[in-house]
């Protein structure tokens, strides 16, 4: 069972997993960076209008609301991105598996018939 382990990692693409993994990595660092950043501010924002008169004119808070979309817009498409780069590597991780499955199928059918050549050779031998 370990020797099947054994193979299909060496049918994996290392070379293109290893190089992408930097970038996989720094993606998603910034992006739970940026995501807790932007949850703490809007917390404090909340905070300071949560007086009985707003604490900034509302042109600034509307200015401050679009800058605060278009980060989660930008956001959005940094997460899509790497879920497709995950999702690519994980479609190089099932082509792997499955070629691993068709030789293992192709090994088990070999072994029968080097078993069954064995038994009926040895059968031979005695019969002699």
């Amino acid at each position: 069972m370990a020797v099947g382990w054994v193979a299909a990692l060496k049918l994996v693409p290392w070379g293109d997993v290893i190089e992408a993994t930097p970038q996989i990595l720094q993606a998603a660092r910034k992006l739970l960076g940026t995501t807790q950043k932007g949850n703490a501010e809007a917390a404090a924002d909340a905070l300071e209008g949560a007086g009985s008169e707003p604490a900034i004119p509302v042109a600034l808070q509307l200015q401050h609301l679009r800058d605060r979309v278009a980060r989660l817009e930008q956001e959005q498409q940094e997460s899509a991105a790497l879920i497709q780069s995950l999702a690519e590597q994980n479609a190089q991780v099932v082509q792997a598996v499955e070629v691993l499955r068709q030789r293992h199928r192709q090994l088990m059918v070999a072994v029968g018939v080097l078993a069954a050549g064995c038994i009926g050779l040895m059968v031979w031998a005695l019969r002699q």
